[in-house]
């Protein structure tokens, strides 16, 4: 797997050329609650959203859900285990630099997982608060950014 670090111009080149690929967790509580974190960093800034993150050069999907919902969640899930629900476009006017005439593409990967019990969620500095959301309430919410909505609300590819 590549460990490589790109400076802030690099990346923001990547960004203004490229989609980037990641993986959003939708978790949800044996009650049936959705669990949303408020995030810090653009895009996206200051709404409700699933964890997840990005896939890295190199890294297998596996190797990605390990990594991702270690570092978004605190413990560990295999790919395994969740549910493909389906391929989503998430498209920003912004960027995590605000840079200038720059937009942000990811297509996102989003996967289920059911806790099968209350497992102790550890969140990350992406985000100041995590909270647990019933359905109805998530639709609904208008700080709940629309690309969560998306899971559940597309007749598509849409999350029961």
């Amino acid at each position: 797997m590549s460990s490589k670090k790109f400076s802030e111009k690099d990346f923001l080149n990547i960004i203004d050329k490229a989609p980037l690929v990641s993986i959003d967790l939708v978790i949800e509580n044996p009650e049936g609650k959705i669990l949303l974190g408020r995030r810090n960093n653009k895009p996206a800034q200051g709404y409700w959203f699933v964890p997840g993150g990005r896939i890295r050069k190199n890294e297998t999907l596996a190797q990605a859900m390990t990594r991702i919902s270690k570092t978004e969640l605190g413990f560990e899930i295999n790919l395994h285990e969740a549910r493909l629900i389906g391929a989503y476009d998430h498209i920003y006017d912004d960027n995590f630099a605000n840079a200038q005439d720059i937009n942000t593409h990811y297509v996102a990967l989003g996967h289920h997982y059911k806790l099968k019990d209350h497992d102790h969620i550890q969140i990350d500095e992406q985000h100041d608060e995590v909270n647990w959301f019933d359905k109805d309430t998530l639709i609904n919410h208008e700080q709940v950014h629309k690309n969560t909505r998306a899971y559940f609300i597309n007749p598509n590819q849409g999350y029961n």
